[in-house]
Parts: structure tokens; C-alpha cells; sequence
């Protein structure tokens, strides 16, 4: 396969290479990763939550991310860059906490006043649409492991392979279909890559507990 049609069929593709899982916890990282996680919690018939991420960014070019944030964990920063920058962690606070009021804002928009499911001792399978640095991806999956689970995987499409083999020691197994020599962008690896609102998570998101 050189590209997946959309979100849907690769979470239908994701879906087979997970049915080993036992009783697990699927959390898909908005927005993208829960259209991708919404077939892979109905093909495994088990619960679909979203685990709310966002970017740390760079303040004069804010889509250069330095780091992220998970709900449930602290801040996880890309020191090798921040260095490279002439930064520290210090020198972004401020957009750190603008971040952790988004999160709680998105946590509530999603959620509302539903916790996370107990994670301790459950099988989590952390879902995304694709990892191209990774800084969300390795957020989440360190906040996932706070909770105690008994095992993590982090299932994606697809990813650049450098930072697939850097996720390894984050996660206990992870499982990704395409690691493109070519790879610049998560979205040149769809056919249909559509930006989903805070509308659609709901949508996918009621769909799954429907």
C-alpha cells in the first residue's frame, strides 16, 4: 500500500494488527486520531476515550514545537532543540500555562465533567492519525504511564522512521503500518486528509459509545 484512502481505513487496517489485545482502553489523540481509533475501538468492541495533547511552541514561529503536554502528566520538552535555540523550559512558561488552559478547555469540550477511564492495570492502546516528530505522541504516552497500566502500545498509519524507533522506548509495543524513507508530512500518506473540528470529535465520539 503506497496511501491510505482516509482516517477510517487506516484505523480499519491498524484494527487487525490489534486483535491480540486483551480488554484493552483505547485512546485516540484529537482530533485526527480518533477517526482513526473509532474503527479500532468497534472492531475490538471496547471503550473509546480521547487523551487531550497539545503543542508547547517555539513563541516567534509557534508551529515549531518544543515540547507538549498530556492531561494526567507534565510537560515533556525536545531539550536537544531547546538548546539549539538558546532556550530552556523556563523560557516558555508562559506559553505552558497558556497550553494547560486549552487543555482543560478541550479536556471539557470533549468530556465534560467524564473522567478517563481507570487506566491501572488495563491494557491502553494510544491512538494517533501519524507521528512525524513525535512530541505529542511521546506526551501522551508518558502520561498514560503515570496511571500504571499494565501495557501500552501506540498504534499509528503511519511515521517517520526515526521517530517510530525513538517511540520504542516510550511504549511496550508499537504498531505502525507505513515508515515512508520519503516521509515529510503525515498527511501526504492520505488520499483524503481533512482538518476535523471540535464538532467531528464529538460526532466520532458518539459514535463509538453508540
Amino acid at each position: 500500500m503506497e496511501r491510505f484512502r482516509d482516517r477510517t481505513e487506516a484505523g480499519e487496517l491498524l484494527a487487525e494488527r490489534l486483535t491480540d489485545a486483551h480488554d484493552p482502553v483505547v485512546l485516540a489523540l484529537p482530533r485526527g486520531g480518533v477517526a482513526v481509533a473509532e474503527p479500532i475501538a468497534r472492531r475490538l468492541d471496547t471503550p473509546l476515550e480521547v487523551l487531550v495533547t497539545r503543542k508547547i511552541g517555539y513563541p516567534p514561529t509557534p508551529e515549531l514545537g518544543v515540547g507538549a503536554i498530556a492531561e494526567g502528566g507534565e510537560p515533556v520538552f525536545d531539550h536537544t532543540l531547546l538548546r539549539r535555540l538558546g532556550m530552556t523550559p523556563e523560557s516558555v512558561a508562559d506559553v505552558v500555562e497558556r497550553e494547560r488552559h486549552e487543555l482543560a478547555r478541550r479536556v471539557h469540550a470533549y468530556r465534560g465533567d467524564r473522567p478517563l477511564p481507570p487506566l491501572e492495570g488495563r491494557e491502553v492502546i494510544v491512538v494517533d492519525d501519524g507521528l512525524a516528530t513525535g512530541g505529542t505522541a511521546r506526551a501522551a504516552l508518558r502520561a498514560v504511564r503515570s496511571a500504571k497500566p499494565a501495557k501500552v502500545t501506540l498504534a499509528v498509519p503511519v511515521g517517520a522512521g526515526e521517530t517510530v524507533s525513538s517511540l520504542r522506548q516510550e511504549a511496550d509495543e508499537v504498531v505502525v503500518l507505513l515508515t515512508p524513507v520519503d516521509f515529510r508530512a503525515v498527511g501526504q500518506w492520505y488520499e483524503h486528509f481533512d482538518q476535523l473540528s471540535d464538532a467531528d470529535v464529538l460526532e466520532l465520539m458518539s459514535k463509538a459509545r453508540g
